[in-house]
């Protein structure tokens, strides 16, 4: 079972790759519950990748590099996707990176959604912005949606209550995608 996590933040440390590796860690457990025990997970970072990026918009020409992350992207079991919002929506370098995906080509991968913001003002960016955006290339977005403010991660890593109900959430949902006929043990 494979796991991806595609976080655009830029910074380092970013807390747009702490939640993706949040949820990519609930995710695990969830799967890892309903008797799932070879899980790789993996995250690709924007930043590792966009200068190549925008090479192959301007050029035409594909680094190797990108195109492994592109192709961990697409062969993803599960995709966990996070932008930060700048100016009301996902990173232009976080779609710059989308771009160079194929129309269809997440068909079908359960994906959850998440961004980080500096205000609750954006709550809705994984809704008007991200969804249709992963819609476009076919996954199938799951319907919790994780939006993280600074207030939201203690020390900049753990989550508060209500942002770790969010993400466990969004984990069940996740592993209930990827592994359907399966109940939870336990449960």
């Amino acid at each position: 079972m494979r796991l991806v996590g595609l976080s655009g933040g830029v910074g380092a440390p970013s807390s747009t790759t702490t939640v993706v590796r949040l949820v990519l860690d609930a995710a695990t457990a969830q799967l890892r519950e309903r008797g799932v025990d070879d899980v790789e997970v993996s995250v690709v970072e924007v930043r590792d990748v966009a200068v190549a990026a925008a090479s192959e918009t301007v050029g035409g020409l594909r680094e190797p590099h990108l195109d492994a992350a592109l192709r961990h992207l697409e062969e993803a079991d599960a995709l966990v996707v996070a932008s930060p919002v700048f100016r009301g929506s996902y990173a232009g370098v976080f779609k710059a990176v989308l771009d160079l995906l194929e129309p269809g080509s997440l068909r079908g991968i359960p994906t959850a959604l998440a961004a980080t913001s500096g205000t609750t003002r954006h709550t809705l960016v994984t809704e008007h912005a991200m969804r249709p955006l992963m819609s476009y290339f076919g996954a199938l977005t799951l319907p919790t949606t994780i939006v993280a403010t600074p207030d939201d991660l203690v020390l900049g890593s753990r989550p508060v209550p209500e942002l770790a109900a969010r993400i466990a959430r969004s984990a069940v949902e996740l592993a209930d995608a990827v592994v359907p006929g399966r109940t939870r043990m336990g449960a």
